[in-house]
């Protein structure tokens, strides 16, 4: 995408210069980190939204809370089953993928 401004980047722009391009390493292990972080959040609001501590949420599906905090904090690598286990039987709500 063209700017008028030659001086204002868009954010893709500065993606590709602090990360690299789409597809090199760099990139695509930004983007991991950055999907990480963003289900991690939305666990988080899920769980606040259901009135749990992360330590309920433990308790809920088997876990320790240190797991849960490292999952809202995007530091861990949840497998999908545990992704299931704690959006449907943690926070009683339902996963809808789409992939593009």
């Amino acid at each position: 995408m063209e700017t008028k401004n030659k001086n204002i980047k868009t954010f893709n722009q500065h993606l590709d210069k602090r990360y690299g391009e789409n597809a090199t390493k760099e990139r695509t292990d930004f983007e991991i980190k950055a999907k990480s972080f963003a289900i991690g959040e939305l666990i988080k609001e899920e769980r606040k939204l259901a009135h749990l501590t992360q330590e309920q949420l433990a308790e809920k599906i088997g876990a320790k809370k240190s797991f849960i905090s490292r999952i809202e904090n995007g530091h861990s690598d949840i497998q999908l089953s545990t992704l299931y286990k704690l959006i449907e039987f943690g926070l009683g709500r339902k996963i809808n993928l789409t992939i593009q």
